[in-house]
């Protein structure tokens, strides 16, 4: 009869312990990747924000130039309407005219700057949504990260320490960073204290 060689037992525990360490091992690049992604996301949702606001803030400049043209223009207006009104039954016909023909020019213009600021108003107001939308996606980013980080650290414990147990509570903060990262990105939900 055959002789039958039954394996170590420490061969086998360690063989057990190589093939977790591999699997936490591979299962923490994975975490990275996702660190990677959200942190992309994060530092987009920043940019953005801080330009669509810098945007913002630049066509709201430039709504507030046609607004003072706009009164400069009425109160121009006003004032040679006053004096028509002051020196009307006084004055000749052609300077009659000619403060008839100013009125009207400046009623124009002030016309003019009141139509053109509405497309201004309304482009810094889409502005300072994209910025509020962005602005309401970089928390979701900035915990995912913390999650995501705290998921790396713990799987790398994991490792050290042989244990099946860190390496689950490694995947739970995996698994609630990738939500918060999923959100950051499309804005499912709302958590209320994160805005």
């Amino acid at each position: 009869m055959a002789e039958v060689e039954l394996p170590d037992t420490d061969e086998l525990e360690e063989l057990k312990e190589k093939k977790f360490t591999r699997r936490v091992a591979l299962t923490t690049a994975l975490y990275a990747v996702l660190l990677a992604i959200t942190s992309l996301g994060g530092n987009n949702a920043m940019k953005e924000m801080l330009l669509a606001q810098q945007q913002s803030s630049d066509q709201w400049a430039f709504y507030q130039s046609k607004v003072m043209r706009e009164h400069l223009y009425r109160t121009q207006k006003v004032q040679l309407e006053a004096g028509l009104i002051e020196r009307g039954s006084s004055m000749t016909p052609e300077a009659r005219r000619h403060y008839e023909d100013k009125i009207k020019k400046i009623g124009e213009e002030e016309e003019r700057y009141n139509r053109e600021k509405l497309p201004i108003e309304h482009e810094a107001k889409k502005l300072e949504a994209e910025r509020e939308i962005n602005r309401s996606k970089d928390p979701y980013f900035d915990y995912a990260e913390v999650l995501l980080q705290i998921a790396i650290v713990l799987s790398s414990i994991a490792i050290l320490s042989s244990s099946r147990g860190v390496f689950a509570m490694s995947m739970i903060s995996t698994a609630i960073g990738s939500v918060l990262s999923l959100n950051g990105y499309l804005l499912i939900f709302s958590i209320p204290f994160l805005h």
